[in-house]
C-alpha cells in the first residue's frame, strides 16, 4: 500500500503547534506530485492531515482567516458529515481559479469541476482517498465555469477534532496548465525532429497525387465519352481525398494541443497512422501490418502513442541499414492472477515483473535487424543511452516510449538476440469500454436539399481566396441560399452595415485567417456585437486549434478545409438552427489564481 493511501490516524499527529491548539502529521515528501509546485522542492514539513481544537467556521475575525482570503492559492473545505461531502468554505482564490461565485459552489460536491476529458482513474483515486479518510495529491483535468479546461494539482487531507472525529477535508488547488504545456512543448520539439524525416517522403507522395489530379483533369478537358470523363473525375477526386488525408495526419501529428488520454482502438490508430510510418522509413524497409480486429479499447493518449510507435519503428529502420521487414501487430493478452499466501489474488507475474491481472492489448514492432545483446537490452530504456553513432540518435526514443507505457498502466518489453532481430512490445490494460457496431453513415438528405426560395436565408461569405470564394458561393446558391460575398474582414463589415438593415444577414460564413488587420475572429465579434442573433460559422485550412486559443476555442464553430459540398451544407444548416451567438462570462480577478 502506497503512502498516500494509508488510512489517517489522528493519534499519530505528533507535530504539535507551539500554542497546543493544533497538531498534524508531516508529509515528509509523500504528497509530492508533478514538479513539486509551488515550492519546487520536496514537501517535508507541511501537514498531510491535522487535528484542531476549534472546528467553528464562523470564527473569521483573526489574521489567519485574512491570510486565507488574501493568498492566491485556491483552498476549500468540505464536510464529510453532510450528505455528498459538500463544499462548506472556499476562499477568493478558488473563485478566481474556477470562475464560479461563492453562492454557486457552497453546498455542492467538487465533481462539478469535472468534464468529459477528466481522467476517470484520477477521480477514482481521489474518491478512494476520501472514503479511506486518507491524504492524496494528484493532477487532473478540471473545467472552469466558462468551460475552459485547466490542469489542477490537487492536495486533499483530513481534518479531525480532538475527539478523533473527522470534521472536514481540506483541499488546495494549483493551476499547473503552464507547466504541463511546457512539458508538452518539449515533447513537441522531439516530435518535430521526427517530422524532418518525413518531409521528403511527403513531398514525393504529394507530387504523385498532384500528378494524378492534374493529369486526369487534362484528360477530362479532352474527353468526349461521358463515362470516360466520369472515371477521370473520380480518379482526380480520389487523389484529392488522399492528399487531404495526408494533410490531416500531418497536422494531427504536429499540432500543439493538450495531451489527453481517451479510449481508442489500437488497430484503428495504427491503420490510420500507417501512411506517416511508411513515409518515415526508406524504400528498402517494408512495413507489414498484422492487426487484429475487434480488440477491446485502451485508454491512452493517442499523440504520445503515435510518437512512441514512430520512435520504435525508426529504431527498427536504423537496425536494418540494408533493408528488411518491419511487422507491426496488435493482439489481445490475458494475464491470470497469481494467488497470494492468504488466498487472494489480483496481480500477475510476467517475466518476473508484477503487473495487474486482467485483459491487455499488445502493440508490438518486430524487425529483422542486427538485434541486441542482453547487456544492451538491460540499458535500452535508459535516457540518453544509444548504440548509434554521434549525431544519429538522442537515446531518448525508447526511454520516452517506456515512460509513456508505464504512465498508461502498462509495460514495455524488449525481446532480442544478436543477429536475430528485435521485438518491442507495448502492453496496455484494456479500458473495458462498451463496444458498439459502427453506425451506418447517414445520408446528407437535409443538407443537400434545395432551400425554398421564398424562405431562403441570407449568408454573408468572407474569403480572401477568389477560387475558394467562388466554390463556396456556387455550392450555397445551388442549394437555394441568398449569398453576399466579401474578400476580407474590413470589406465584409462595411457590407454588413450597408445591407443588414434592409436585407437581414442570417449567417456569417468567414475564413478564419485573412490578410489585413481583421481576421475571422475579430470580424465575428464585430458582427455579433451589432446583432447577436446572427449565427457564425468559420472555416480554415489550418488546424483550428493552432489558430483559436483560450476560452473562445470551445465556443467557436469551425469547418476545416478542404470541405465537401454535403459537409458545408450540413454545417451551415446547424449554424442557422442556433439562431445567433450569445453568452456571458464571469469577470475574473485582475490578479487571478496562483499559476505556475
Amino acid at each position: 500500500m502506497s503512502a498516500d493511501s494509508v488510512p489517517s490516524d489522528p493519534s499519530s499527529h505528533d507535530d504539535v503547534d507551539p500554542t497546543g491548539l493544533a497538531a498534524g502529521k508531516q508529509a515528509e515528501g509523500t504528497m509530492d506530485t508533478g514538479a513539486n509546485e509551488p515550492i519546487e522542492r520536496s514537501g517535508l514539513h507541511h501537514w498531510r492531515e491535522s487535528t484542531i481544537t476549534d472546528p467553528d467556521l464562523n470564527d473569521r475575525g483573526g489574521v489567519f482567516f485574512a491570510a486565507i482570503e488574501m493568498t492566491r492559492m485556491p483552498m476549500i473545505l468540505t464536510d464529510p458529515n453532510l450528505d455528498d461531502n459538500p463544499i462548506v468554505f472556499a476562499n477568493k482564490a478558488f473563485l478566481d481559479l474556477t470562475g464560479y461565485e461563492e453562492e454557486e459552489i457552497l453546498g455542492r460536491n467538487c465533481r462539478f469541476l469535472q468534464g468529459s476529458q477528466t481522467d476517470r482513474n484520477a477521480v477514482a483515486e481521489l474518491r478512494h482517498a476520501v472514503e479511506n479518510k486518507s491524504a492524496v495529491a494528484l493532477e487532473l483535468l478540471n473545467y472552469r465555469r466558462d468551460g475552459t479546461p485547466f490542469w489542477n494539482a490537487v492536495f486533499v487531507g483530513p481534518v479531525y477534532d480532538t475527539g478523533g472525529t473527522l470534521r472536514y477535508f481540506f483541499a488546495s488547488q494549483l493551476d499547473v496548465t503552464r507547466r504541463r504545456n511546457t512539458e508538452q512543448s518539449y515533447r513537441q520539439a522531439q516530435k518535430m525532429e521526427s517530422i524532418g524525416q518525413l518531409t521528403a517522403g511527403l513531398a514525393h507522395d504529394f507530387n504523385n497525387l498532384l500528378q494524378v489530379v492534374n493529369g486526369n483533369l487534362e484528360l477530362v478537358a479532352t474527353a468526349k465519352d461521358p463515362a470516360r470523363a466520369q472515371r477521370y473525375v473520380a480518379a482526380a477526386q480520389s487523389a484529392a481525398e488522399r492528399g487531404a488525408k495526408l494533410t490531416r495526419q500531418l497536422l494531427a501529428f504536429a499540432r500543439k494541443t493538450r495531451l489527453e488520454p481517451r479510449p481508442l482502438d489500437l488497430t484503428q490508430l495504427v491503420s490510420e497512422f500507417s501512411d506517416l510510418i511508411e513515409s518515415s522509413v526508406n524504400k528498402q524497409v517494408e512495413i507489414h501490418l498484422s492487426l487484429r480486429r475487434g480488440l477491446a479499447p485502451v485508454v491512452v493518449d493517442p499523440d504520445q502513442l503515435e510518437m512512441a510507435l514512430l520512435n520504435i519503428v525508426n529504431n527498427a529502420r536504423d537496425a536494418m541499414p540494408d533493408g528488411g521487414l518491419v511487422t507491426i501487430a496488435t493482439r489481445p493478452l490475458k494475464l491470470q492472477p497469481v494467488e497470494n499466501g492468504d488466498g487472494t489474488g489480483g496481480t500477475a507475474l510476467r517475466d518476473g515483473v508484477e503487473l495487474a491481472a486482467g485483459d491487455y492489448v499488445v502493440l508490438e514492432v518486430q524487425d529483422e535487424g542486427h538485434g541486441m545483446s542482453p547487456e544492451v537490452i538491460e540499458r535500452a530504456t535508459e535516457p540518453f543511452f544509444t548504440t548509434k553513432g554521434v549525431g544519429s540518435g538522442t537515446g531518448l526514443g525508447l526511454a520516452m516510449a517506456s515512460g509513456f507505457v508505464r504512465q498508461s498502466g502498462g509495460r514495455l518489453e524488449i525481446e532480442s538476440r544478436p543477429g536475430e532481430g528485435t521485438t518491442v512490445r507495448m502492453l496496455f490494460p484494456s479500458g473495458h469500454a462498451e463496444k458498439r457496431e459502427p453506425a451506418a453513415p447517414e445520408p446528407h438528405v437535409a443538407a443537400s436539399a434545395i432551400v425554398d426560395p421564398d424562405t431562403a436565408r441570407h449568408i454573408l461569405v468572407v474569403e480572401d481566396s477568389d477560387e475558394v470564394l467562388a466554390i463556396a458561393r456556387e455550392i450555397l446558391e445551388s442549394a437555394g441560399y441568398h449569398v453576399s460575398t466579401a474578400a476580407n474582414g474590413e470589406q465584409a463589415l462595411r457590407l454588413f452595415d450597408e445591407i443588414h438593415p434592409r436585407d437581414r444577414v442570417d449567417l456569417l460564413f468567414t475564413d478564419l485567417v485573412m490578410p489585413g488587420g481583421m481576421n475571422g475572429l475579430v470580424l465575428a465579434d464585430a458582427v455579433v456585437e451589432r446583432d447577436a442573433s446572427v449565427s457564425v460559422l468559420m472555416t480554415t485550412g489550418y488546424n483550428e486549434e493552432l489558430v483559436i486559443n483560450g476560452p473562445r476555442a470551445r465556443a467557436t464553430d469551425v469547418l476545416s478545409k478542404p470541405y465537401r459540398r454535403a459537409e458545408l451544407l450540413d454545417r451551415v444548416s446547424q449554424a442557422l438552427n442556433r439562431r445567433g451567438e450569445r453568452g456571458s462570462r464571469r469577470r475574473r480577478s485582475d490578479f487571478g489564481a496562483a499559476q505556475v
